[in-house]
């Protein structure tokens, strides 16, 4: 017990001269990070020893992907090798801590996942660092501070490089940290940080649900109205009436063209020039580059399909007056007779049947998967009704998922703010 104490007395000796980022509560004392935890680098291995399924003397590799805030996703994309390339003590335990060391994208630099259990068939790769904590502070204290603002916004300064951030091993050892003067006082502390979570966890579970059930409910709601069983003023319409035709027989199908980069106008003084699915916003089309060598328009009021690349099958109706439209996007103009918002509807009801008919090296649509597509289409009248109806109806499921995402937003910005109180001594 001696020899613990002693230990622990060299090291909060060695941290008297560390950095204090702000004034802290009497006996509390800022300390190097490194006097508490030990970092270990994770399992080097050949492209040819891996493998997507596991085979009977494997161990799970994990990598970036498998690191999400403050936990660990170990059904992400998983890559496997033999046990023989894993040391004993790369394997994963409780309360290790998971840190992505090696990355592309500032925003996941030095994002921590914290293990809830032991593993013997579960370590990390290369791009990441193990930090496992010892006996010297409560573990819980220290998984916590590395969801805390106050580390991760050090490390993102730290680690910014031209291409590639990384994270050297003293950037983590010598962070301050915020230490209370006895074990005892850390337990409250996380108490206090895992009552408060626990509802605020309940409610984003709740809101989350919400969220992910959006596009399913959409869905839900889509399929009834193109299948007469949309209820309007209490009634259902009558299907059996609705003529069957074609899309192709009902617009007409312009599909865009590119041209050379030096057509392109940087100034705003030519025609709005849409390139692809960037273009696209929730309910508006996005304007970013011009040209004064227009070749295929697009008018107000038709209906834009992404048709190749990233995004191919989203659909929005064109709210600008012309514009040249690029071979990534198809512009189907509808008659007078028929809705354009029908039509439009109609084809995000039908997301997934072009999506399946991509074709070709770089997914896409051909022109005659859209001219062939089957549709059953009612009067005029009965259209606009279901129109109406929808935009009514999906309306309030938009509004439901704007206040979801709105209150997971909340939720983050709570227990961010949790954290930063309790590294203050404010709990």
């Amino acid at each position: 017990m001696a020899k613990k104490e002693n230990r622990h007395a060299e090291l909060v000796s060695a941290s008297a001269n560390i950095e204090a980022p702000y004034e802290l509560p009497e006996r509390w004392k800022w300390e190097r990070l490194g006097n508490y935890i030990t970092l270990l680098r994770g399992v080097s291995y050949k492209k040819e020893d891996a493998h997507s399924e596991k085979l009977e003397n494997d161990c799970l590799i994990m990598r970036g992907g498998n690191i999400v805030e403050g936990s660990i996703n170990l059904e992400s994309d998983n890559v496997y090798v033999d046990k023989s390339l894993v040391s004993e003590i790369q394997l994963i335990q409780k309360y290790d801590i998971i840190i992505v060391t090696s990355t592309g994208s500032s925003k996941v630099i030095g994002r921590a996942g914290v293990s809830k259990d032991n593993y013997n068939d579960v370590a990390f790769g290369a791009f990441l660092t193990l930090a496992r904590p010892n006996e010297f502070a409560n573990k819980s204290y220290i998984n916590h501070y590395f969801q805390s603002s106050l580390y991760r916004e050090r490390i993102r300064q730290l680690a910014s490089g031209v291409n590639i951030n990384n994270i050297r091993s003293e950037y983590i050892t010598e962070t301050p940290i915020p230490l209370p003067p006895t074990l005892a006082e850390q337990q409250r502390i996380v108490n206090l940080i895992e009552t408060m979570f626990s509802k605020l966890d309940q409610a984003q579970e709740k809101a989350q649900a919400v969220l992910d059930s959006f596009e399913t409910r959409k869905a839900a709601i889509l399929h009834k109205a193109f299948t007469g069983q949309l209820r309007i003023d209490n009634e259902e319409l009558a299907i059996a009436d609705w003529e069957d035709t074609t899309i192709g027989e009902c617009i007409k199908l312009f599909s865009g063209q590119d041209f050379k980069p030096e057509d392109y106008n940087a100034e705003e003084n030519g025609i709005p020039y849409i390139t692809g699915a960037s273009n696209f916003a929730e309910n508006h089309v996005l304007i970013n580059r011009w040209t004064s060598k227009p070749s295929v328009i697009a008018k107000k009021d038709d209906v834009l399909l992404v048709c190749k690349g990233s995004g191919y099958g989203k659909t929005i109706i064109a709210d600008f007056e012309e514009a040249h439209i690029a071979r990534q996007i198809m512009a189907l103009r509808i008659p007078k007779n028929i809705s354009n918002r029908f039509i439009l509807y109609f084809l995000q009801n039908n997301y997934e049947y072009l999506r399946n008919g991509g074709q070709g090296l770089i997914p896409g649509i051909a022109r005659n998967i859209v001219l062939q597509m089957p549709i059953k289409l009612p009067p005029l009248n009965y259209q606009l009704s279901i129109v109406n109806c929808l935009d009514t109806v999906l309306e309030k499921e938009s509004r439901a998922k704007e206040a979801a995402q709105t209150v997971l937003e909340q939720i983050a910005l709570l227990k961010k703010s949790i954290l930063a109180r309790a590294f203050r001594g404010e709990l």
